[in-house]
């Protein structure tokens, strides 16, 4: 992840909460820390802290309405095979569920997977929840609500769930693009754009040619 000067106050005011809760003197001796290998679950936590999780539903219409369009012609999948989508920087799971909401409502409820991957446990944990407040579904079509969503109650007030049918057709686990992404399987579309603004430009490029040697042919 690429971090400029303009960024040193958002760094300082994500982690300085933390160097404070471990009693440590300050930033050097949180990177020290971090750079000991026996405290892997500290640098994960500092990655949950530092990555920017700017996410909703249908976020990039035209995403979507591409995607629309190719399902609505065919040229997604082929052979016989499940269709795989790869939402791989899915954050709390917003964009893998839109992809997921598509797909039941073009092709059924059979046929298909998604997987959702992103580097914070932190947001792979609340998109296998797939409950969320209410406020955060006001771009979904109001259709796809009421066939896919259950409104909470009691304690759930006020939040909404992805019901249990979709849920089962979606996974998430952790992932960086960094590394090498094969475990993930092949996919015949991925979505990508949202998260490539946050690495400098030799990164991005050495992603998209990691990320596309997964696409099964044919694929976007």
């Amino acid at each position: 992840l690429s971090y400029n000067d303009s960024k040193k106050s958002l760094i300082q005011s994500r982690l300085a909460p933390r160097i404070m809760r471990l009693g440590l003197d300050g930033f050097a001796d949180y990177i020290a820390m971090l750079e000991d290998e026996s405290e892997a679950a500290e640098f994960q936590m500092a990655v949950d802290l530092l990555t920017t999780n700017e996410t909703y539903f249908f976020r990039e219409p035209a995403h979507f309405e591409f995607m629309a369009e190719l399902l609505a012609q065919g040229r997604l999948g082929s052979g016989g095979a499940e269709l795989r989508v790869w939402s791989a920087a899915s954050s709390s799971g917003e964009e893998a569920y839109s992809i997921a909401m598509l797909l039941a409502d073009k092709l059924g409820p059979r046929g298909w997977q998604v997987l959702g991957s992103d580097l914070s446990t932190a947001m792979v944990q609340a998109a296998q929840r797939g409950l969320y407040p209410m406020e955060r579904a006001s771009q979904v079509p109001a259709v796809y609500l009421k066939r896919f969503w259950l409104r909470g109650d009691g304690d759930y007030d006020g939040k909404m769930l992805i019901k249990r049918e979709l849920r089962a057709r979606v996974g998430f686990r952790t992932g960086n693009l960094m590394k090498d992404v094969r475990g993930m399987g092949e996919f015949d579309l991925i979505f990508l754009r949202n998260v490539l603004i946050y690495f400098d430009p030799q990164s991005k490029a050495e992603i998209v040619e990691r990320v596309c040697r997964q696409l099964r042919p044919g694929g976007y």
